[in-house]
């Protein structure tokens, strides 16, 4: 068996809009992370929806998100939490610059893919209006997030089988 047969392949994927204020903590998180294990790469995805799809079609045996989350609480919190692609409503089709992760996970799924597992890091958001930049709470919550992609990378690489071939 190869050392790709037995390490998980993860992809940490970076997404928003980085002139929609806060929408942009998900390129700086990643702008910021460099976790150097086999198996894992990080991609700054914007707002490129259908190319993070047709990347997921390469068989990945997980998948972190890290984005802006809508804010429900306080500006700058972090929260980190697992997708339940089966409670997922697919109501669109492609859309080449939609970036939730609903409409990424309906194109994967119009392109004849699944989801892998997905783990969520999100921070709320203080605003997302057009400039670049973020709030002082998101700004701040970014050396938290950037640990939590390490933790989450190094919790996946233990427990997430390999797929094989």
């Amino acid at each position: 068996m190869t050392e790709a047969a037995i390490t998980p392949r993860i992809l940490v994927a970076g997404i928003g809009n980085i002139f929609l204020g806060d929408d942009g903590f998900g390129p700086e998180v990643l702008r910021q992370a460099h976790p150097a294990q086999p198996g894992v790469h990080l991609v700054d995805y914007g707002i490129r929806g259908v190319h993070l799809a047709y990347d997921l079609l390469d068989g990945w045996d997980a998948l972190v998100l890290v984005d802006a989350l809508p804010c429900r609480g306080e500006p700058g919190t972090v929260h980190i939490f697992e997708t339940d692609h089966e409670s997922q409503v697919a109501t669109t089709g492609l859309d080449a610059h939609a970036m939730d992760p609903a409409t990424v996970f309906a194109s994967l799924e119009a392109l004849g893919g699944t989801p892998p597992h997905t783990v969520v890091i999100g921070c709320e958001t203080g605003s997302v209006e057009d400039g670049i930049g973020l709030s002082g709470p998101v700004a701040a919550a970014i050396p938290g997030a950037v640990s939590a992609v390490d933790r989450v990378i190094a919790d996946l690489l233990a427990r997430v089988p390999a797929r094989e071939g």
